[in-house]
């Protein structure tokens, strides 16, 4: 950017980001076009309220999905090519319906990026490296596929091209239909290709609660869609540091800022989901910044000793979902896994476990379980929650999954989604997808 063209910029810039300036409940990046249900476009408001409630009476019925949710905090540090995150999917032994992956500190916290304008790149490299690990399976098969059915064609001599190629073209069997980056915060939502026409008024916002209250170094992306006719709300936070006493009620008052500054779209019809506990389900992730409230040689030895019950007890989170007034009610699964944070990168071992030079106390970090996923609403069901093993940050990267109860049109979705997705490609005349991150033309910034 020319000097002159920043110097006239960067004040607009802090002052739309101080002032908590909207950039629109649409401004993400996604696959596809957002998608509007068919029947707003033959009906008035009046009959269209009428029929929507006698059809969801009447025809409806559950179904269950398969949700994959995780939290990572990078610390600043960028992707390196060849970067295999397949461990933190687990795409080699499980597969899901609907992906989330949410991130803090894709960027260093510094005052450039945070008063600045948005540098995708980093996030355009982790949308790379989600869409290349969940849709290997399917590529590796379909070369699979394309070369044994060119073996068949050879031995009758009929088979010309190459299969390098064919395979290049393979189906996906994912799609990004939301990804959204405030400063060093982003989360990405994928779904399986064959639900992709069954998502409806993707939005998203964003809160910032960080410097001066309302900058974006810390604070929420939160993104909101239905699925058939089941609304899903996903909340990817960084909240609040600090180990010392009294540091919490910073996190507690974030979380209640997130709540209340949050909002969607309420719909044509204004019958949309505005706020976040108005979803059917919701699902709060990230790097929550809660501590153990114990002195540090104390955790330090419970954290030897793998005596996670003990300090649990004295776990913030833990207390405030039990006790408290802001998260009272939610909840969070059996965690039976050592602290997330805070490790030397690329070890095993804890910062303050040893000490070099002459200021011993500069990288002292007690361990805790910073990086979590609760969930709130009827529906949600966890079966599992761990975390992997990745040594590229401070922190490891923690998942949940959920099976999710979904109510869906028993006859309605087949007169009209299979026309509606048509109509869409013929229009956008979408193109393959395989590098829409890094190629701006065949990706909608919407």
């Amino acid at each position: 950017m020319p000097a002159k063209l920043a110097e006239v910029m960067w004040p607009a810039l802090v002052a739309n980001k101080i002032l908590n300036k909207r950039l629109g409940s649409s401004n993400f990046v996604a696959d596809y076009p957002s998608y509007t249900d068919p029947l707003l476009a033959i009906t008035n408001d009046d009959q269209l309220s009428l029929s929507t409630k006698t059809i969801l009476n009447d025809h409806t019925h559950t179904q269950k999905y398969k949700v994959f949710v995780s939290t990572w905090n990078i610390g600043g540090i960028a992707p390196y090519e060849g970067l295999n995150i397949e461990d933190l999917l687990e795409t080699c032994s499980k597969s899901f319906d609907i992906y989330v992956f949410g991130f803090q500190e894709i960027v260093p916290l510094k005052a450039s990026n945070v008063l600045g304008s948005e540098d995708n790149k980093i996030s355009t490299k982790w949308n790379t490296l989600i869409r290349e690990a969940l849709n290997k399976r399917t590529h590796d098969q379909c070369c699979k596929d394309i070369q044994s059915d060119n073996i068949k064609k050879n031995m009758n001599n009929i088979y010309h091209g190459n299969p390098a190629q064919q395979c290049n073209k393979g189906p996906q069997d994912f799609h990004c239909i939301i990804s959204k980056q405030m400063v060093g915060i982003l989360i990405s939502v994928w779904v399986r290709s064959d639900l992709s026409p069954f998502i409806r008024h993707p939005s998203v916002s964003c809160v910032g609660c960080g410097i001066m209250g309302f900058l974006g170094n810390k604070g929420s992306v939160s993104v909101r869609f239905l699925l058939h006719e089941t609304s899903f709300c996903f909340v990817c936070s960084h909240l609040a540091s600090g180990g010392k006493e009294g540091d919490e009620k910073h996190r507690n008052s974030n979380v209640a800022e997130i709540f209340s500054r949050t909002s969607f779209p309420r719909g044509p019809l204004f019958d949309l989901p505005r706020k976040i506990l108005d979803h059917d389900h919701v699902i709060l992730l990230g790097d929550l910044n809660y501590r153990i409230s114990l002195p540090e040689e104390t955790t330090r030895l419970l954290v030897q000793k793998r005596d996670w019950d003990s300090l649990l007890q004295n776990d913030q989170l833990k207390l405030e979902l039990e006790s408290g007034h802001i998260l009272r009610g939610w909840h969070e699964g059996a965690i039976k896994f050592a602290p997330t944070y805070k490790y030397f990168p690329n070890s095993d071992m804890y910062y303050g476990c040893c000490y070099h030079g002459k200021n011993k106390t500069a990288k002292r970090r007690s361990p805790a379980w910073c990086d979590r996923v609760i969930w709130n609403g009827k529906g949600l069901n966890q079966i599992e929650y761990a975390r992997s093993e990745s040594k590229l940050s401070d922190h490891r990267p923690v998942k949940a999954l959920f099976t999710a109860e979904v109510k869906a049109l028993k006859s309605f979705p087949s007169l009209f989604i299979s026309e509606r997705f048509e109509q869409i490609k013929n229009v956008f005349e979408i193109s393959p997808v395989h590098d829409f991150v890094c190629q701006k033309q065949s990706s909608f910034r919407l």
